[in-house]
């Protein structure tokens, strides 16, 4: 009798998962390895594979999406009205972004202003970073917009709400979204403490009826971190609030990441990333025109001599700005290819882009962590890094774990920001980067980067070849998953 029943259910489950791939296929248009790999985890796992499919698999709504579209301001709609903000033609007039204007011209296509007059400053670290995010939290005097990932309640989350709902009190207008996977550890009195103090809180992607264990938008994470303060002050980087973060877990210490801080017009960016996210949670219909006028984006200043453009990313959209934008880089590259990242899956337009920069004689290097975070991913990675080391990569394990998310390419471009070389970074989560045009910070994380190589291992294909049998088959195993990561 069970087995009669077993059989019948089987049966629903596999006409069910035929219709779920006929979808993948016609509706969802998705990417031929996506397909594949659905296709083998719901042949062989029938009934698991179609819960997993649910939880992990099904698309953003269409709902969502238009949702999100709905509520997103043009950067540009909002910039170009800012007094003193320069038109793409007058900002190609400097030398390097002459030398660079393929890109800029394609990120303001993408809806990125090229802001110039920035003072950039670059953390290696976590615990540096929020020493000067608490300094520059204190002083807030009118705004404080802040957006993390994970957004923990340990030592270093307590330090930081501590402020928030200090500043709050003072009459400081204070916004904070997080994560509802990422922050899901952090209970939601710990952040009902910002609301019950005038601060006000917005949850990205809240579970069904606030049920933690039931969300069935898990699988799409808002990855961001930042931070803009006065309209003036803003930060982005890899360093979440939490503190392991500050290189406090022992199994992941030393714990090496990238933020920056950046003070001047490329604020405006970072401002328009966070109205959007919170015009999404929060369903605010504030019309743009009064985010110039209440403050949001105050009269340029010219702080440094940087100038950045702000890119952000999405499952909301079709096109994979930043990787497309990595692509451009490294294409474009002619001396070096510089990478950090946790996580290496390239897809085969970034991999193909690689492969043609080193084929020109191009200097191209990836450093990854020696101590993965993510067992499965890791194995992934290794799969990836070993036919990089095929075609003349030069690859690095970090004596720990690598956090940074950096590519820097030739002499004056470089890019830093929350997204990782990966699948998922790249089309499953919400992310940010910095592209930045300067010689003086391009030559100066190149040291970073040689600092960085003297605890790092250089690793030939050979490493990869001693690999025994069973990690060369979990590698295989993961690779042909990792779309789904």
């Amino acid at each position: 009798m069970f087995g009669e029943i077993l059989k019948y259910i089987i049966t629903i489950a596999a006409c069910v998962n035929f219709l779920l791939l006929i979808g993948m296929v016609f509706l969802e248009r998705r990417k031929p390895e996506n397909i594949i790999a659905w296709l083998t985890i719901l042949t062989f796992l029938p009934i698991i594979g179609f819960g997993l499919y649910i939880i992990f698999g099904s698309g953003l709504s269409v709902r969502t999406r238009r949702m999100i579209k709905r509520k997103a301001i043009s950067e540009r709609d909002i910039i170009r009205n800012i007094d003193g903000i320069q038109t793409l033609d007058e900002a190609r007039i400097d030398d390097v972004l002459m030398e660079n204007r393929e890109l800029v011209s394609m990120c303001y296509a993408y809806g990125s202003y090229p802001l110039p007059g920035n003072d950039i400053k670059v953390f290696t670290g976590g615990e540096e970073k929020i020493k000067a995010l608490k300094e520059d939290l204190l002083n807030a005097k009118t705004s404080i917009n802040i957006e993390y990932y994970i957004f923990a309640n340990d030592k270093v989350g307590k330090e930081i709400m501590e402020v928030l709902v200090k500043k709050a009190k003072e009459g400081v207008d204070v916004k904070l979204i997080y994560d509802s996977i990422g922050s899901r550890k952090a209970p939601r009195r710990f952040f009902k403490k910002l609301e019950e103090s005038g601060g006000q809180i917005g949850e990205f992607f809240p579970p069904f009826m606030h049920i933690r264990l039931i969300n069935l938008k898990l699988n799409y994470r808002n990855h961001r971190k930042l931070v803009v303060i006065d309209g003036q002050v803003g930060y982005t980087g890899g360093v979440n609030i939490r503190d392991d973060h500050m290189s406090r877990d022992k199994k992941l210490k030393p714990w090496r990441d990238t933020h920056i801080r950046i003070e001047g017009s490329g604020v405006y960016g970072l401002q328009n990333i966070f109205l959007d996210d919170w015009r999404y949670c929060k369903n605010d219909n504030t019309p743009p025109r009064l985010y110039l006028e209440n403050g949001c984006f105050p009269s340029p200043k010219i702080c440094g001599d940087a100038t950045v453009q702000v890119l952000a990313s999405g499952p909301d959209s079709q096109v994979q700005r930043i990787k497309e934008t990595f692509v451009k880089m490294i294409t474009c590259a002619k001396e070096r290819v510089y990478i950090q990242t946790p996580y290496f899956i390239p897809d085969d337009v970034f991999f193909a882009a690689l492969r043609i920069a080193v084929k020109s004689g191009v200097d191209v290097r990836i450093m990854v962590p020696r101590k993965p975070d993510k067992k499965t991913v890791y194995l992934a990675t290794l799969s990836y890094l070993k036919e990089m080391a095929e075609i003349g990569v030069k690859i690095y394990l970090y004596n720990g774990f690598l956090h940074s998310k950096v590519m820097i390419v030739d002499d004056n471009l470089l890019s830093i920001g929350t997204c990782n070389m990966d699948n998922r970074s790249f089309g499953l989560n919400f992310e940010n980067t910095v592209i930045i045009y300067s010689n003086d910070l391009n030559k100066s994380h190149q040291q970073i980067f040689a600092d960085d190589i003297k605890n790092s291992q250089l690793v030939n294909l050979n490493y990869f070849q001693k690999k025994n049998s069973l990690t060369k088959m979990l590698q295989a195993i993961m690779r042909l998953l990792s779309s789904l990561f």
